[in-house]
């Protein structure tokens, strides 16, 4: 939750936008171990579509 995430359809990102709601089952989540279902509402984007790739992302500072 709360994560940076993208929506790619078809090579292009449509929505690139943060994660406000992960969920499986009824129950709230902090993650989602991978090959499970899962639901996402992202903050501002609700134009999912079958072949749609939603990529999660972290950005991190670097010290120098």
């Amino acid at each position: 939750r709360n994560d940076l995430l993208r929506v790619v359809r078809d090579g292009i990102i449509i929505a690139d936008d943060k994660m406000i709601s992960l969920k499986r089952f009824k129950d709230d989540m902090k993650e989602v171990a991978q090959g499970y279902e899962c639901g996402i509402s992202i903050e501002n984007f609700n134009d999912i579509k079958v072949g749609d790739s939603i990529e999660c992302y972290l950005v991190e500072q670097k010290k120098d």
